[in-house]
């Protein structure tokens, strides 16, 4: 068997196990809440009021979540054009739908790519909140699969992006950060 194929077997069995295997009331709605937590309204929101409501080092790590987020989301969309992956649910008629109507395409995951570029920032900056951030993370990366919107290779190839994003903000492009608050008077 071919590594292709392999990770197309790969993909559909673990999609099948988060999607129908584990399949419960409580997840059901769990997830459905949980996966919102990567969407662009809450994780751009939430480093908006670090950036625009914190002091110092926290209207720093806002911007710097911006910028994470910025970049990480132009990979994700270069991405999803070049490759232009079907999700599961158009592929499968077994999927679990959960009602969702998405007409973009699956690889990588989105919400998975903020939530890991979020988590990222924010373990990077307080490592003591490293555990709790990334679990979340994954939580939303796993509610990506539950709800039949992404194979397990989107969602991994999202925590790629999002942490390689963070690193290349935190490590690369702060002093840039810090300099440009410093000529907007915000530090």
């Amino acid at each position: 068997m071919g590594n292709k194929k392999r990770v197309k077997t790969f993909d559909k069995k673990l999609l099948h196990w988060f999607n129908d295997t584990i399949k419960n009331k409580f997840l059901d709605k769990f997830m459905y809440y949980i996966t919102n937590l990567g969407g662009g309204w809450f994780t751009t929101g939430f480093m908006m009021s670090l950036f625009i409501f914190g002091k110092n080092k926290m209207r720093l790590i806002g911007l710097e979540g911006l910028a994470s987020l910025t970049l990480s989301q132009i990979f994700v969309q270069i991405l999803k054009r070049s490759l232009e992956r079907e999700r599961p649910f158009n592929r499968f008629d077994s999927v679990n739908r959960f009602n969702i109507v998405l007409k973009d395409y699956s690889f990588p995951s989105g919400h998975t790519t903020a939530s890991f570029s979020i988590a990222t920032v924010m373990a990077l900056n307080f490592p003591y909140i490293a555990i709790p951030v990334l679990l979340i993370a994954l939580l939303v990366g796993t509610s990506r699969m539950y709800l039949g919107v992404h194979y397990p290779t989107d969602v991994l190839a999202g925590i790629a992006v999002g942490i390689f994003s963070s690193l290349i903000v935190h490590f690369q492009l702060i002093d840039y950060l810090k300099r440009l608050m410093i000529f907007m008077k915000l530090a």
